[in-house]
């Protein structure tokens, strides 16, 4: 396994005001050709850069801000693809490795007729599973001003670990962290495993963003009931947010609440949008985060 190093172009190895550094996954997509067929139904597939924590980089940078990624990738030409795509989009690279003993992440995935997503993984482990915390690129993280994961990288060791103690390392610099729980059933070995897993951190965060999905599958309960949804509000939480799909989004901080409501499109596939989601949030925070420090 290698680091990137030198590969990095020097403008995206300075430090930058505002920078959001994501950790976790980066993967291959395989898309059906055609559109509103299942997984064995598709008689073709498209290669798509994939990922939650690498699409809300590529969000960021694309709308004006400074991202970086942090993540392991297969040392094959998926990985090296991958990273490429990172610094072609502006992201800053320096924290990727390579491993030469575990292929790169990857995933079919597709919409159903029923506008239901199917995904289907192949991780037996991949090379994103197999960060460890001595491989970690600290100074990178304590350079950021907002660090942002997801749960996957929770899901096995040494990933997990890894995963904690960059949290932590974010944290005791002063950093804020951002967690979209981003739920993928079929990675964990149960449903109560993937609620155990994703809550266990849950109270490190400064600002979650959840689906309405999810928060009926965190909660057990109703996502439109209001309860259920400040059940998972606990003290030192600066911003909830729970996507409504097309009905837009609800927020909720210690001092004030409201909704957002959507606008009609002519939905294609929602694959990566509550990262685009996620992307613009921490443009605009990491730009200006003082509506969190008004209050006490």
């Amino acid at each position: 396994m290698a680091p990137l190093g030198d590969a990095v172009a020097p403008a995206a190895a300075a430090a930058a005001p505002g920078l959001v550094v994501s950790f976790g996954e980066m993967l291959i997509d395989f898309v059906p050709d055609v559109a509103g067929v299942s997984l064995a139904e598709s008689g073709g597939f498209v290669k798509a850069p994939g990922g939650a924590p690498a699409n809300v980089a590529c969000a960021i940078s694309k709308l004006g801000g400074s991202s970086a990624f942090i993540g392991k990738f297969g040392d094959d030409e998926f990985g090296h693809m991958l990273v490429e795509i990172l610094k072609q989009n502006g992201v800053n690279a320096e924290g990727c490795l390579f491993d030469q003993h575990a292929r790169t992440a990857l995933a079919f995935v597709t919409l159903k007729s029923n506008g239901e997503r199917e995904f289907m993984f192949y991780r037996n482990p991949s090379a994103d599973m197999l960060l460890t915390e001595a491989e970690l690129n600290l100074d990178l993280i304590r350079r950021a001003r907002i660090f942002h994961y997801g749960s996957i990288s929770l899901i096995t060791e040494p990933c997990r670990s890894a995963h904690v103690a960059a949290m932590r390392a974010a944290k005791s610099a002063g950093i804020l962290c951002s967690y979209d729980p981003n739920v993928r059933l079929p990675l964990w070995p149960s449903a109560q495993a993937a609620r155990d897993g994703i809550m266990s951190i849950w109270k490190e965060a400064d600002f979650i963003k959840v689906s309405d999905e999810e928060v009926a599958f965190l909660t057990q309960g109703d996502a439109t009931d209001e309860k259920n949804v400040l059940s998972l509000w606990f003290e030192g939480l600066k911003l909830l947010i729970v996507t409504d799909g097309e009905k837009g989004c609800r927020y909720f901080t210690k001092d004030f609440k409201g909704s957002v409501p959507g606008y009609s499109v002519n939905t294609v596939d929602t694959t990566g949008a509550g990262d685009a989601f996620v992307g613009s949030l921490l443009v605009s925070v990491s730009k200006d985060d003082s509506i969190f420090y008004v209050r006490n």
